[in-house]
This record gives C-alpha cells, sequence and structure tokens, in this order.
C-alpha cells in the first residue's frame, strides 16, 4: 500500500516556471513519470533528448491547437529533479497559459505543482541538499549585488561541501573511538585509538567554532544590516529617514512624540541591504500609547547591528543612555540641524548632518556602507552561516563535542554516543537527517514552478 507522499511523488506535476502576467515568452515544466506521454499528447512527435523543437500544441481530448510553440524533452535521471522532465516555451498571453494548462491537467496523473515541489523532488531524488536548496531560493529573493553573490556561493555547494566534510570527519574520529571499545582488551590498540578520537575532536572542535564565531555576517546579508535611528523627540529622526529613503516614508511635523510605532525602509548601501528603522522619541511618554511606541523603540534598539543617535545641533541633550551602546553594540553620534542659525556645531559627534537641506546625507550614506561593508567583510568569500536553523545545529553539534572529552573520562562508549550526536546535528543541516516539518518549512519558501 503506498502512502500520500509517495503517490504525490507518482504524480506528474507542471507549473509555469517563468515570470507571472502578460510576457513575449512562458515557460512551463513538467516533471514526473508521464512528462514523455504529457508531450507526445500535446506536441508530438517527441523531440530528441536535449534537443528544442518547434511544434503545434493541441488539447489532448479535443485536438484543438492553443499556441506554436519550442518543446525540450529531458529524459531522466540525468535531469534537474532526477525525472522525466519536458517544457514548453510558450507565447506569454494569459489565455495561451491557460490552454496549456487545461491540455495538461486532461493527460492522466498529471496536476499543478505546489509551492517548492520540483526543488524538493530534486532534493529527494539527490540532485540536491538542503543548503544549496536554501542557496537557491535565496538567489531568486536577493535584491542586493551582496545578497546575490553568497547565495550563488552557496547554490554552488560551498556550504554543503564544508559541513559533509567536517560529518565525515567525525564519523571517522567515532570509528576511532569504536574501535578503541572492540579492542578493549588490547590496551596498547584501545589507547592509541581512543587518544586519536580525542584528538580529531579537539581540532573539529577549534576549527568549528571559529566558523561559528563569524560575526553573523551571513546572516546580515542575507537578511539585511539593522540600523535604528534613536534620540529625544524633535531632533529630526524621520526628516534623516526621509532624506536616506529619498521619499516621505515618514511624518514629520513640530509636535513631540508624532512617531508611535517603528517604521521601517529597505535601503541598498554600496551593494548591501540594510533595514532603517525610525522609532519613538525617547522620553518621559505623555500616554499609554506613546509610552508603547517608546518601548518598542528600546526594544528594536536593543537587536540592531547600529545604532544612529540623532542630535539635535540646536538644543544638545545628554549622550546616549548606556543600554542603548551596551554589549558591544556600535553607536554613531549623528548631529543634525547644522543648517540652523542656532547650531552648535562644537557639539561632540560623529557626523553631522541637515536633514532638512541634505548636507552631509550623501557622506553619511557612505559612512554608514563602509560599516555596512566592514561586518559583513569576507562573507561573500568563504562559507558562511546564512540561517538560523544552521547556527542552531552547529551549536548543537560544538555542545556534543565539548562533551567528549569529558564523557571520555567515563568510557569511549559514551564518547562515541556524542561523536554520532555531533555528526547527525551537521547532517541535519544538509538534510541527511531531518524531520519532515523541516523539509516543509525549507521548500515552502520557494514559489510555484520552481
Amino acid at each position: 500500500m503506498t502512502t500520500t507522499s509517495e503517490s504525490a511523488t507518482q504524480d506528474t506535476i507542471f507549473a509555469l516556471s517563468s515570470g507571472a502576467g502578460r510576457t513575449a515568452l512562458a515557460v512551463v515544466r513538467v516533471s514526473g513519470p508521464a512528462a514523455g506521454i504529457a508531450l507526445d499528447r500535446i506536441a508530438a512527435p517527441r523531440p530528441k533528448p536535449r534537443f528544442a523543437a518547434f511544434r503545434k500544441l493541441r488539447h489532448p481530448d479535443t485536438g484543438e491547437e492553443f499556441d506554436h510553440a519550442l518543446v525540450l524533452w529531458f529524459a531522466g535521471p540525468n535531469t534537474e529533479t532526477g525525472e522525466d522532465m519536458c517544457e514548453l516555451h510558450l507565447h506569454g498571453g494569459r489565455a495561451v497559459l491557460a490552454g496549456a494548462f487545461a491540455a495538461l491537467s486532461a493527460v492522466p496523473g498529471c496536476r499543478p505543482a505546489t509551492a517548492g515541489e520540483f526543488a524538493r523532488r530534486a532534493f529527494e531524488n539527490g540532485k540536491l541538499d538542503l543548503t544549496v536548496a536554501e542557496g537557491i531560493i535565496d538567489l531568486i529573493d536577493a535584491d542586493t549585488d551582496a545578497q546575490r553573490r553568497q547565495a550563488l556561493h552557496q547554490a554552488s555547494g560551498a556550504l554543503s561541501q564544508l559541513y559533509e566534510r567536517w560529518r565525515q570527519e567525525l564519523i571517522g574520529a567515532r570509528a576511532l573511538m569504536e574501535s578503541a571499545i572492540d579492542f578493549s582488551d588490547e590496551a596498547d590498540v584501545s589507547e592509541s585509538a581512543e587518544k586519536q578520537a580525542l584528538a580529531e575532536a579537539a581540532r573539529l572542535f577549534a576549527e568549528i567554532s571559529n566558523h561559528l564565531e563569524d560575526g553573523r555576517r551571513g546572516e546580515i546579508v542575507r537578511e539585511g544590516f539593522r540600523i535604528v535611528l534613536a534620540g529625544p523627540p524633535n531632533v529630526g529622526k524621520s526628516s534623516l529617514m526621509n532624506a536616506l529613503a529619498r521619499r516621505d516614508v515618514a511624518i514629520v511635523s513640530e509636535e513631540p512624540g508624532t512617531t508611535r510605532d517603528v517604521l521601517e525602509v529597505r535601503l541598498d548601501l554600496d551593494g548591501y541591504m540594510a533595514i532603517v528603522a525610525d522609532t519613538a522619541g525617547l522620553r518621559e511618554a505623555a500616554g499609554a500609547v506613546e509610552q508603547e511606541g517608546i518601548r518598542r523603540a528600546l526594544n528594536r534598539a536593543e537587536e540592531a547591528d547600529l545604532v544612529l543617535w540623532i542630535i539635535d545641533a540646536t538644543a544638545p541633550l545628554p549622550d546616549v543612555p548606556t543600554d542603548l551602546g551596551g554589549r558591544g553594540r556600535r553607536v554613531l553620534r549623528v548631529l543634525n540641524k547644522i543648517d540652523a542659525a542656532s547650531a552648535r556645531r562644537d557639539t561632540p559627534s560623529d557626523h553631522a548632518i541637515s536633514a532638512r537641506t541634505g548636507t552631509g546625507i550623501s557622506e553619511l550614506v557612505g559612512k554608514l556602507g563602509r560599516i555596512v561593508h566592514e561586518a559583513t567583510d569576507g562573507a561573500n568569500d568563504t562559507p558562511v552561516i546564512t540561517q538560523l536553523r544552521h547556527r542552531q545545529q552547529i551549536e548543537a553539534c560544538l555542545d556534543a563535542l565539548k562533551a567528549v572529552s569529558s564523557s571520555s573520562t567515563h568510557g569511549p562508549e559514551l564518547a562515541a554516543e556524542q561523536l554520532r550526536i555531533a555528526a547527525d546535528a551537521l547532517g541535519r543541516i544538509v538534510g541527511r537527517i531531518d524531520p519532515e516539518d523541516v523539509l516543509d518549512q525549507v521548500f515552502a519558501r520557494f514559489c510555484i514552478g520552481k
């Protein structure tokens, strides 16, 4: 008896893989055991594998033509999904696509694909692992050059190769530890094998720890460098937000306390994504709503990679609160309103601007770009952690390796078990050991048709 998931993989799936909407061309992909039959019934005769052929496309039941197009045939298992595949390169009108979907739906065993189903079949057929799949979706979602370069590096398999090497070395260390158990009656052999396994575990612990302590470079590139505009009311945070965004994002008013919630805008800083957040002015709140806005402002600043503390040059107030500059968080003091007649330019700051006139804004943007570049230096050249899921499993791996040396004092059996746990944690990253819900989360991020 076949399960639901098994019967689903026996289906032949199809989807639009090019952009939606009215276009010159549209590519429809078909994958599964009936892909060749679908091509035979809609666009006979079937072309040679990997050769494009011009065909008249017909509905398999009515024989009605719905397009004249190029078709391609790819025989499995040497395909992207590992299954038989075909592609229809159609004209991009909505009526043409509707005709193609109706024709394919009429072929027994064919159905529309769900989000990420092509990529998931590729994973299940050994054509890619989870880190490569995540790199592909990040490449599709990339908005900046840095995101594109990092995603392409991961999609090429650089990260999976690193984790798989470590996993194999941990398996090797575990084999040594288990040989120490098997030859426990031969003291010299057992002691040598155990000592060698412990040395290997210690080396890997140092190497993996160095990988983990990366300052979140990969995650910053992927998710964006978080910049928070903070300061007392009416210092010009909202005006600076609008100047950085080059459009009216925030309401600017002389009335203090007008910013009640956190407003965000995404900027491309020298090829890197930055998320700039405008927050409520920090003061004694006049009401419950403003108090909530201040609480959110402090929480957002706590999570920021960089805080811009805005100072009013016409009425300088006390310096940055200690809680904003704590825990090694970087704070940049920005003196605003330097165009005002009463401005005090001698006020200590890292940068001086006028959000109203634009003075110093381009220089500030350049400085922010350099700060982001420093924070992400090397993220596109070496394999880096790009997902919270990776970081959690690497931490689990290190916890197990840390326990190896202490467990070895209680016998090689416990040490071998900790080495197994460490190797399994790395296996979960690439998908060699993974619960179904993790797979669902990863592939749900894909668009339909990928």
